[in-house]
């Protein structure tokens, strides 16, 4: 089954947001995975409160997990370590 990455996110520094992003896409493309949300126009509802969605497909949930814990995005996670607030999730397809 595919996994997906669901992140919902605020970045309060934008040039080590555009680090991560660089770093983040060369990853996520070069491990088969496809973008199906990035940011662009949301309504937040409920208890939503970050301003940003990203959804993330890859062809398994194994895939996903991996990447993650892999040692290329962890590296990339750093440029935004101290200037941003997430939730992450990996969650398995249906």
């Amino acid at each position: 089954m595919k996994g997906y990455w669901i992140v919902r996110c605020v970045y309060h520094d934008p040039t080590a947001f555009e680090l991560y992003a660089k770093a983040a896409t060369e990853i996520v493309t070069k491990n088969d995975g496809e973008f199906l949300v990035r940011g662009g126009q949301q309504t937040n509802k409920e208890n939503a409160k970050l301003e940003r969605t990203v959804l993330v497909e890859f062809p398994s949930f194994e895939i996903a997990e991996a990447v993650y814990a892999g040692a290329e995005y962890q590296e990339a996670l750093k440029h935004i370590t101290d200037c941003s607030v997430r939730d992450f999730v990996i969650s398995e397809g249906i």
